[in-house]
């Protein structure tokens, strides 16, 4: 298998990379340079037959992420599958599973034959399961027969902690929080138990191995990304991050695509430094950021609280943003809390790239400005992010046979785009230029 990447170095334009490139309304070659140098990724596993391929990295639009998954206490594969169709329906770009529990092989594929998106698992959690999680019993061996499997059904990227060393543990007990991530504190038992070195770091050549083999990208875990306030920016996190830095390395000379995952919990003046931070030790690899959630007192509304952080991420460069849903912290999320995360993150996404003057990318809002003087409502749900809750939400508020050039939030008398328009509006924007000047009024 000769992946996107290396066929990138080579100065080859994939069919891939033609489909990228279209969607992003950018040359080709774009693409292809921004993948040869290491700062886009893009996830096509062969054996992925209902992928429409989407490319991550900071010359493009900022891609969104929505996770799903069941847990050993709720929900099945029928479940599941509802909030992969809700999160599509709501314009997620990427999706990974998280599911732990039995037959997860069966549920995943189900996923997979049914998902035009890039498709990510965290293999580890299905490594557990399979052991009837049971840390003594899981096995190196059994982490690389899941990773391989994974790849064979057609994932297309993988979260792999292998940053996490057992020097960094003693680090992770000093928090006032600890370690935060599933994977994360699963690698950190198992070291613990076993007295040995992470296994993903120890057998990582077999892991890129089998990565090159179905180009699968890696997604460089963040096991000590911080989980408060507290524990932002600390010695663990970018002890961590150092070693992610030397693996992005080692993937580009096995010509394996990689992006690093990054935190986590941040106070807002510190997004920023932390993004600059991993462009510089990570040798601009697309950064794919949790959040950040910038503040550790809003559960019930971290969709909000993260998706200020993803705004300040993407515009200093993240390049693919994971949605956080109003059950972050308290709960498996329903298929509506799935779709409110996807939806918040699509707008902090957005204007990010606003922010960062993409080309094109303000042509939407000025459409839906010129919709809005019209007072065209169907063409401003059509624009709308979330077009029909807009259409509901306009129409339960007005009355029938009420007129269509004002809503109910200021009525009729007080409108003031209907004032701006009326003809005392207009005879007043005919005063001589010259009047002006001389301070009339």
């Amino acid at each position: 298998m000769t992946t996107q990447y290396e066929k990138a170095l080579v100065g080859e334009i994939t069919p891939a990379m033609l489909v990228a490139a279209g969607h992003e309304r950018v040359a080709p070659e774009q693409v292809r340079d921004e993948l040869a140098r290491g700062t886009a990724v893009l996830p096509v596993n062969p054996t992925h037959c209902a992928l429409a391929p989407a490319v991550v990295g900071r010359a493009f639009t900022t891609k969104v992420n929505a996770n799903i998954g069941r847990s050993t206490e709720k929900s099945s594969k029928e479940e599941e599958l509802a909030k992969m169709y809700v999160a599509l329906t709501a314009g997620t770009d990427f999706l990974m599973d998280l599911s732990v529990g039995p037959n997860l092989g069966e549920l995943r594929r189900a996923m997979i034959v049914a998902c035009p998106v890039p498709f990510g698992t965290v293999p580890i959690y299905e490594a557990f399961s399979r052991v009837g999680k049971n840390i003594e019993a899981l096995s190196e061996n059994v982490l690389l027969e899941v990773i391989c499997e994974q790849a064979e059904q057609g994932v297309d990227f993988m979260t792999i902690h292998a940053g996490l060393l057992r020097s960094h543990i003693p680090l992770a007990f000093k928090r006032m929080l600890g370690i935060v991530s599933r994977g994360g504190a699963l690698i950190a038992e198992w070291m613990v138990h076993h007295e040995r070195e992470n296994p993903f770091f120890s057998r990582w050549k077999e892991i890129l191995d089998i990565c090159h083999r179905h180009d699968v990208t890696i997604s460089l875990g963040d096991g000590l990304r911080p989980g408060c306030l507290a524990d932002a920016s600390d010695q663990a996190q970018f002890a961590e991050l150092n070693v992610l830095g030397t693996l992005v390395k080692s993937c580009r000379e096995y010509g394996v695509q990689v992006m690093v995952e990054g935190p986590g919990h941040l106070p807002f003046n510190q997004i920023e430094m932390n993004v600059k931070r991993q462009q510089q030790v990570c040798g601009g690899a697309p950064f794919y950021v949790l959040g950040p959630v910038v503040t550790d007192i809003a559960p019930g509304y971290d969709h909000i609280t993260s998706c200020i952080g993803a705004t300040m991420a993407a515009y200093h460069g993240a390049a693919l943003l994971c949605c956080v849903t109003p059950s972050e912290h308290l709960g498996l999320p329903t298929a509506d809390e799935v779709k409110a995360g996807v939806m918040a993150y699509r707008i902090a996404a957005h204007a990010a790239d606003v922010a960062k003057s993409l080309p094109g990318t303000r042509a939407r809002d000025d459409e839906m400005t010129r919709a809005r003087k019209a007072f065209d409502w169907k063409k401003q749900f059509e624009l709308a992010i979330d077009g029909e809750t807009a259409r509901q939400r306009h129409e339960q508020e007005r009355c029938l046979g009420e007129e269509e050039d004002y809503c109910s939030m200021c009525g009729k008398e007080f409108c003031a785009i209907r004032n701006s328009k009326s003809a005392a509006a207009a005879k007043c924007m005919e005063v001589p230029d010259a009047n002006l000047a001389a301070g009339s009024v």
